[in-house]
């Protein structure tokens, strides 16, 4: 009731104070990731805030996530039109031999490193183009890409309460024109959250936990909508989530010891980055033998990477790709630790992704919804490559010819 009385108030001041209604202006972006909001949970909890912001905007059956299915890389895709192995977070976790380092998404130091991201997210293609850009938590946003953060950012906190971001937001779309800024990025981890702890069919968890978060977002709707403003609401999430029950843990341990090199376990996904790495052939024949639940392959043979040649060497020289449902874990005492915790939640499962773009558990969301946007319409489900150059567009920002998104695939949801 508390919160809920929140966000009412939050609502009742930008709707009810005439100070804070002004005139219209340029085109402004706000992108919102819902992190592990898996591309079927609408239809199935029906949300009412969403369910009206589809309504009245563009909805995608789904999103398709770059390979792999983590995270990082798809945020970080999402924000700069790359695939994950052309800007070069490969993975939440890889490691970098011109550094001789691994980067871990656990590890501040490096997270806020901008020598490890490649591209031009659009917050930085905003700053450079003379446009000021926000972000209340995004994957990079932290980091000097180029030498270039947003004018204003956070550095990550997941106890920051979602209210406190949204009236943040509210604050910025306040500011004066000269320093008010059109691109903003914003964060939610909750369904990510309850995804992880409980796993991707636990109606009972996942629906308490959206309830709540459509409240929070539809406080934002609420407030945009107030403001004489062009705002436009994109709102994506960068993977689904499938899963996991504990007799499909499959321990790397056993895979790996007789391979000479370097293991990084991303828990769907391992990369093994080898000593000599002209024993690749011989190593994905014997580990080959021994695949139930999992498959070995050559990144290079371009299934699930499209192109390797700018940092491939980010990506083990083979990769263990484990079937849907299945899970990495570095040895047999880990699964002691999950029973352990599994017991303690009164779960038998747990929730994780990771896994091949092809399954649709991986899939997450696309909704948009504003002025320069059409309505009640509905399109195929696309990769998430294309949604940086639509807001290039809606923002009159220039548009790379060396990014892999495309305008003309969503240039179709635009108003002429």
């Amino acid at each position: 009731m508390k919160k809920f009385l929140s966000i009412f108030s939050i609502c009742l001041l930008f709707i009810l104070n005439p100070s804070m209604s002004q005139e219209k202006s340029d085109p402004h972006v706000i992108l919102i990731s819902l992190d592990g909001f898996r591309y079927d949970y609408v239809e199935r909890f029906q949300p009412e805030n969403l369910r009206k912001f589809i309504a009245s905007g563009v909805a995608a059956n789904s999103l398709i996530p770059s390979f792999p299915t983590k995270t990082f890389p798809n945020h970080y895709t999402i924000a700069t039109g790359l695939r994950p192995e052309h800007h070069g977070i490969v993975d939440n976790s890889f490691y970098n031999p011109d550094k001789n380092d691994t980067y871990k998404i656990n590890n501040r130091e490096l997270v806020i490193d901008g020598s490890w991201y490649g591209g031009t997210p659009l917050w930085v293609l905003a700053e450079q183009n003379g446009m000021k850009a926000a972000s209340y938590f995004f994957v990079g946003s932290e980091a000097d890409v180029q030498g270039v953060r947003p004018s204003y950012y956070y550095d990550y906190d997941g106890r920051v309460n979602n209210l406190t971001r949204v009236s943040k937001v509210f604050e910025w779309l306040q500011m004066p024109d000269s320093i008010r800024p059109r691109m903003i990025t914003m964060y939610f981890s909750d369904m990510d959250d309850v995804g992880h702890g409980y796993g991707a069919t636990n109606d009972a968890k996942l629906s308490q936990r959206l309830e709540q978060l459509d409240r929070e977002l539809g406080a934002l709707f609420e407030g945009v909508k107030s403001l004489d403003r062009d705002v436009n609401i994109i709102i994506v999430s960068d993977h689904g989530m499938a899963d996991v029950s504990l007799e499909n843990y499959i321990s790397l341990d056993g895979i790996t010891q007789d391979v000479s090199g370097k293991v990084v376990n991303s828990g769907a996904l391992a990369h093994i980055y080898l000593d000599d790495p002209k024993d690749k052939a011989k190593v994905i024949e014997e580990i080959r033998k021994e695949a139930v639940g999992f498959k070995v392959f050559d990144p290079a043979d371009g299934e699930y990477y499209h192109d390797v040649s700018l940092h491939g060497d980010r990506i083990g020289d083979v990769i263990v790709l484990a079937d849907l449902g299945h899970y990495f874990i570095d040895n047999e005492e880990y699964r002691e630790v999950v029973s352990r915790r599994m017991r303690i939640d009164g779960t038998s499962v747990r929730g994780t992704h990771g896994y091949s773009q092809e399954y649709p558990e991986m899939h997450g969301i696309f909704y948009a919804q504003g002025p320069q946007i059409k309505s009640g319409m509905g399109i195929e489900s696309f990769d998430n490559i294309h949604i940086y150059p639509l807001i290039c567009k809606i923002l009159g920002l220039p548009i790379s010819e060396e990014i892999d998104g495309k305008l003309e695939v969503l240039e179709k949801i635009l108003k002429d």
